[in-house]
């Protein structure tokens, strides 16, 4: 697998879709997610300029922020429970999956002991789908408005998993309900609410997530491969 060229593939897609619609292509990050994906893989991705690098276990980001020496930005991407907060603090830049204020509370006072504040996405389930985590639409802004009284939080944005459809023509809606939910947010001037990351997208769809305003994409298949059983 040439992870070079797969990333090469991927900034070209991301660029031409950005001129197709109207964006700057800066405005948009590649969040390779490495995932059941051993740390050597990730160090060809950073060796091709590959800087941000997602991982949805806890576990493993551990073990690889541990074993990985080159410099990389890595971002929270999968369900948290609260018990493995105290083990993300200071590996990880950005923790797109918080759903509930119990979660942020415990992010609050683990980044609160270290003297940082932590960046986070509320993450939002659209579909309603049972087996996928996320507020739901009518709970967001309450619960956004509850986090931003915790003084180490900062939140950057919204995260969503929207139901999987091989069109991603029908998965359309769900980026642009996630944009707006995140200006109207914006509109509500809350303190420590900064509504400038839409983390969504994924290897099948990121160019229609693009078209409706992500910041962030986050892809593992087309980089990495089909995804390797979890480690035991």
């Amino acid at each position: 697998m040439d992870i070079a060229a797969n990333l090469a593939s991927i900034r070209q897609q991301i660029e031409t879709t950005c001129q197709e619609c109207g964006r700057n292509p800066a405005e948009v990050r590649l969040v390779a997610v490495a995932k059941t994906k051993p740390a050597e893989l990730v160090e060809e991705a950073l060796a091709a300029g590959q800087t941000l690098i997602g991982e949805s276990y806890v576990q493993e980001l551990v073990a690889k922020t541990d074993q990985i020496e080159a410099r990389a930005e890595w971002h929270f991407l999968g369900h948290l429970q609260s018990n493995k907060v105290k083990y993300l603090a200071g590996r990880t830049s950005l923790i797109h999956s918080v759903d509930r204020l119990s979660l942020a509370k415990e992010i609050n006072r683990v980044w609160g002991k270290i003297g940082q504040t932590a960046n986070i996405l509320i993450q939002v389930n659209l579909g309603q789908e049972a087996s996928k985590s996320g507020a739901t639409v009518n709970e967001v802004e309450s619960l956004v408005r509850s986090i931003a009284l915790l003084p180490n939080i900062r939140i950057r944005g919204l995260m969503t998993l929207p139901p999987f459809c091989p069109d991603p023509e029908e998965v359309r809606p769900y980026f642009r309900q996630l944009r707006e939910l995140a200006e109207h947010l914006a509109d509500c001037n809350l303190p420590g609410v900064i509504m400038d990351e839409l983390s969504m997208g994924m290897s099948h769809d990121f160019t229609v997530a693009i078209e409706e305003g992500a910041t962030l994409v986050r892809i593992g298949t087309a980089i990495f491969g089909e995804r390797q059983p979890r480690p035991a």
